[in-house]
This record gives C-alpha cells, structure tokens and sequence, in this order.
C-alpha cells in the first residue's frame, strides 16, 4: 500500500468516526426523548413513531446504546 493510498484510507476511517459520533450523539437523543415520554399525554400516531423507536434503540447492541447515551451526557441506570 502506498503512501497515497494510506492517507486516502485514514481520512475515510477519520470521516467514518466523526459519522459515528454524529449518529451516537441521535441515538442517545432520541434515548432520553422515548425514556422521557409519556404514553397517555401524545396522539396516537405520536405514540406509534415512539414505539417503532425504542424498539430500533432496544434492538441495538447494548455497548453501542451504552456509547450513544454516555455521548448526550445520559445517566446511565
């Protein structure tokens, strides 16, 4: 691999981690928002995106979820 090559593959690994940053700091925003939701006080079709929301956050791996709220400065219980 040549030296153009490396620098090529380091800014991709640098723009992948500022991404995943980005997506974290989501992730753990919408956390905290569905944690923080109260069920009875929303319309319906509000009530179905919150759903179909935690059940994406629940889905993923526990570290990541772990990472995403400790990105928001979430207390983590």
């Amino acid at each position: 691999m040549n030296k153009q090559e490396i620098e090529l593959l380091s800014k991709e690994v640098e723009m992948l981690m500022n991404e995943r940053a980005r997506l974290l700091r989501v992730v753990g925003a919408a956390a905290v928002l569905v944690a923080n939701t109260d069920a009875e006080t929303l319309p319906e079709a509000v009530v179905d995106a919150a759903e179909e929301l935690s059940e994406a956050l629940n889905a993923l791996p526990e570290e990541t979820l772990k990472d995403a709220l400790e990105s928001v400065h979430a207390e983590v219980e």
